[in-house]
C-alpha cells in the first residue's frame, strides 16, 4: 500500500466515523463563525436539539464549538471540550417506571477518535425534575469539563 493509499485509508474511516456520530437525531439549529480560517471553514460554535430517546416532552440544546480549518473541513481536527447545555419540557412529561441514573441520551464525536460529548439523564425524584449533563470523554487538566440543566416536570396544558 502507498502512502497516499494509506492516507486516502485514514481519512475514508475518519469521514465515516464523524458521519456515524451524527446519526443520533441531532437537528442543527443553527451556527456563528467565532474566527475567519483563510483555508478550510471558519471555526464556529453549533447549536443543535435533540428529543430524549426515552422521555417525551422534552428536549435539549446542546451548543458546542467546531473546530475549522484545513484539519477540521477534513475532519481530522479536534473539537475544545466544552460546550453549554439548556434542556426544557415541551408538552407533557411521563417518567418510566425504570429510569437509569447516568444513562446516555446523546452523544456525538468531537475528533477523529476516543473523544466523544455526551449528555446523560438524571432523575430527581425528592424535586420531580429530570437533571441533564454534558461532558466531554477527554480529561482537561484533572477534571472533566461539564455543564447542568434541570428540567422540573410540571403539569402540562392546563
Amino acid at each position: 500500500m502507498t502512502m497516499r493509499q494509506a492516507n486516502l485509508s485514514l481519512l475514508l474511516a475518519g469521514w465515516l466515523l464523524s458521519m456515524s456520530a451524527f446519526a443520533d437525531n441531532a437537528d442543527t439549529i443553527g451556527e456563528v463563525s467565532t474566527a475567519f480560517k483563510l483555508f478550510g471553514p471558519n471555526h464556529k460554535i453549533r447549536v443543535e436539539a435533540f428529543d430524549d430517546p426515552r422521555i417525551d416532552g422534552v428536549v435539549c440544546y446542546l451548543a458546542r464549538p467546531k473546530t475549522g480549518g484545513v484539519k477540521g473541513g477534513l475532519g481530522l481536527a479536534e473539537d475544545p471540550s466544552h460546550a453549554s447545555l439548556s434542556c426544557h419540557q415541551i408538552g407533557p412529561i411521563t417518567v418510566p417506571e425504570q429510569l437509569k441514573a447516568g444513562e446516555e441520551v446523546f452523544d456525538v464525536s468531537t475528533s477523529l477518535v476516543f473523544k466523544e460529548q455526551k449528555v446523560v439523564r438524571f432523575y430527581d425524584t425528592k424535586r420531580n425534575a429530570l437533571i441533564y449533563l454534558t461532558y466531554s470523554t477527554k480529561l482537561v487538566d484533572g477534571s472533566y469539563k461539564s455543564a447542568v440543566s434541570a428540567v422540573p416536570i410540571m403539569p402540562w396544558g392546563r
